[in-house]
């Protein structure tokens, strides 16, 4: 079988950006024969009847003072769809399975499935620059390197969270289209050397889709639809809802605008979807043999960089400490304790939204909630990883440490900074090396 990103033009770059990648994983990671499997799962028991999913789940409803809340919790080959609350205030309706809700930023590691498959026909490669995508006389802006797309899709590219602010009146994620995202960027000064620093970007993202969608000549929504969501049979996962599926979109306490196309920002956060689709994709996601759901390709969800490795990382951490940074994916406990998670999170337009994935013991949880009246000052990321552990039979996370003073600005360098900026300064001229003709 032909590997996927060793190159006989050039050295191949992201193996020696993330040293901490095992050989092992490495070589899992760009080789199509492993990516195309994935291990044999054992079978498991029931749900521990000490834990009952809806006690667990009617508890976190009632503590987050949602308006209405979906939960979708896959454990082995038990998949359990529930509504908590109202489809809008007053209606006196619970969710149901076709209830339409925004996923925000959880279309991230939909982004990140596209992005996979196409490393793996040798589409692209995740240190395939962002200029070679580039629209034509667009120049992408460097600092001691260029982007590259593996960059974008671990939040690494030294982009901002944002373009802007959206325009007054705005539908929610349709705020900005590509050919404002591509006016904007050459402007830019990056705020770091990519791949240096962790800085959470939705714009990285959408850019990320517009590459896809060059390289492979395809819009990024059919694109999506092709490769991930019609093999998947996820019918009512999309950028376009229909007025019938609007007329069941659930709805928070505070008007949040209109249902409407969000295709300009299919990258980052513009999907749709229901309680069904999101079954089919936790399955999907756990690989859990289910004879109609494929299994996702390991390097989807691999580990490619660890927090160390950076100079700093902010955006991350909504759902706990990260101990790794994956295509889109942050991972929560060493991958060797049995508590390990690898976790996205969403929020925006009146809905906060997350997904979960034990893979141990093959069990994963998708949230939707809207907003309610009153900020209960829950951490619904924290809880739902509760209830994911309690459901698996596993201990929690640790609760996080207290934060240690921050360090006065012009105060001496550690030994282990210093360690770290000569790291830093290593991953740099490798870089230079690989791009010599780029300018610093």
């Amino acid at each position: 079988m032909t590997p996927l990103v060793p190159s006989r033009k050039r050295k191949p770059l992201w193996p020696a950006l993330f040293p901490a990648v095992p050989a092992a994983l490495s070589l899992c990671l760009f080789l199509h024969s492993c990516l195309a499997q994935t291990p044999a799962q054992a079978p498991l028991p029931a749900v521990p009847a000490a834990t009952p999913i809806d006690a667990l789940g009617a508890s976190l409803f009632q503590q987050s003072g949602a308006t209405g809340m979906v939960l979708v919790l896959v454990h082995g080959h038990q998949v359990v769809l529930r509504g908590y609350g109202e489809t809008a205030p007053g209606s006196h309706q619970p969710p149901a399975r076709d209830s339409v809700f925004r996923l925000c930023s959880l279309t991230k590691i939909f982004t990140t499935d596209v992005l996979t498959r196409l490393v793996l026909d040798q589409t692209v490669r995740l240190d395939d620059p962002l200029q070679r995508f580039a629209p034509p006389g667009i120049v992408v802006p460097a600092r001691d390197a260029p982007i590259l797309l593996g960059e974008l899709a671990t939040h690494t590219a030294a982009l901002p969270r944002e373009l802007r602010e959206a325009p007054a009146g705005t539908p929610h994620f349709t705020f900005p289209d590509r050919r404002t995202r591509w006016s904007w960027l050459p402007n830019q000064r990056l705020l770091s050397t990519p791949g240096t620093a962790a800085l959470y970007s939705n714009i990285g993202f959408d850019l990320l889709s517009d590459a896809l969608a060059a390289a492979t000549h395809t819009q990024y929504a059919a694109l999506l639809a092709t490769r991930t969501l019609r093999p998947l049979h996820m019918d009512h996962t999309t950028f376009f809802p229909t007025p019938a599926q609007c007329s069941h979109l659930l709805l928070g306490a505070f008007d949040q605008g209109p249902c409407t196309s969000t295709e300009q920002t299919a990258g980052s956060s513009g999907l749709y979807s229901t309680a069904s689709d999101m079954a089919i994709w936790l399955q999907y996601l756990l690989g859990s043999n289910t004879p109609a759901i494929a299994a996702q390709p390991s390097a989807a969800q691999a580990t490619y960089l660890q927090p160390a490795q950076l100079l700093r990382q902010k955006g991350l951490d909504h759902a706990g400490e990260p101990t790794g940074i994956g295509l889109g994916w942050i991972d929560l406990l060493p991958p060797g304790d049995p508590s390990y998670l690898v976790e996205k999170t969403g929020g925006g337009a009146g809905f906060h939204t997350y997904i979960a994935l034990n893979h141990a013991t093959q069990t994963a949880v998708f949230l939707a909630a809207t907003d309610g009246r009153v900020d209960t000052h829950l951490n619904l990321f924290n809880a739902a990883n509760k209830l994911l552990l309690a459901v698996a039979g596993l201990p929690p996370l640790p609760e996080p440490a207290a934060q240690p003073l921050r360090r006065p600005a012009g105060a001496h360098t550690t030994p282990r900074s210093r360690t770290r900026v000569a790291a830093l300064h290593a991953r740099v001229a490798i870089r230079r090396r690989a791009h010599p003709h780029h300018p610093a």
